[in-house]
């Protein structure tokens, strides 16, 4: 890869896109993650204003560190950056305690870590609109179209998504030509949805680089049968979740009426 000129036309396709869009400027969540960091230094790089916004909801103090790390960082090396931090712990904790009826349920735990996700959502929509800025996604490629690994509606729900073509590799190769800190290159890869240090390999169950194997291998055809041990389990793993949340990798279903009984 070669990463400058990945670099400068991530830039410039999020410039064309703004002035294009009439937007004047970026507002994107950063979680202390190589993900956020890498797009919100991309962002920074075009010259427009950019709002980065730290979003804690219980989080873990190792993740806000790095996050206040990436983001002064960012506004000494670029005065068009600016940024607030918006804790939404109260108010999903206000969200969490008006359901009484499902402390039980086996789904509660994934669902609250998706209204976390959606929280957040709307909280970037709503600096967003206060300032005609475009929210930037922070999904890499084998995120949003290998395994649908992130909350529909939530990090998912984006204006534009600079990174999504790049596997998880390709970020942190990215990050490092862009100097991220040291802290954010080296951190294990979390979404930080449940409160607790679970990674992102604890959640899926294989890592990023084994993941891109996967994917390049299903790029390429192979089926199960062509692998046995650990590469059958992550093949097969990789084709469970690409099935699974393939939901969130295609347009939404539209019930097309037939226009004999419309008209």
């Amino acid at each position: 890869m070669n990463t400058l000129k990945v670099v400068d036309y991530i830039v410039k396709w999020l410039k064309d896109y703004a002035e294009n869009s009439k937007m004047n400027g970026f507002v994107i969540g950063v979680s202390g993650g190589i993900d956020s960091a890498v797009s919100s230094m991309l962002c920074a790089k075009t010259g427009f204003p950019v709002i980065c916004i730290e979003m804690p909801i219980h989080q873990a103090e190792n993740q806000v560190s790095r996050a206040k790390e990436h983001i002064e960082n960012l506004k000494k090396r670029f005065p068009n950056v600016r940024s607030t931090f918006f804790d939404l712990t109260n108010v999903f904790d206000t969200f969490k305690n008006q359901d009484i009826w499902n402390n039980d349920n086996p789904q509660l735990n994934l669902s609250l870590a998706n209204t976390r996700a959606r929280l957040r959502m709307t909280t970037l929509y709503y600096f967003a609109g206060l300032n005609n800025y475009l929210v930037a996604g922070t999904g890499n490629k084998v995120e949003d179209f290998g395994i649908g690994f992130y909350t529909k509606y939530g990090d998912g729900g984006v204006d534009l998504s600079p990174i999504a073509d790049l596997l998880k590799s390709q970020v942190y190769a990215v990050g490092k030509f862009l100097e991220v800190p040291k802290s954010i290159l080296t951190a294990a890869p979390t979404d930080g949805l449940f409160g607790d240090h679970r990674t992102d390999e604890d959640q899926i169950g294989a890592s990023y680089d084994e993941l891109e194997w996967a994917m390049r291998m299903n790029d390429l055809k192979k089926s199960s049968q062509d692998f046995e041990g650990r590469e059958k389990f992550v093949f097969d793993l990789f084709l469970k979740l690409n099935n699974t949340n393939k939901h969130k990798m295609i347009p939404i279903p539209i019930c097309k009426i037939p226009k004999n009984i419309l008209n």
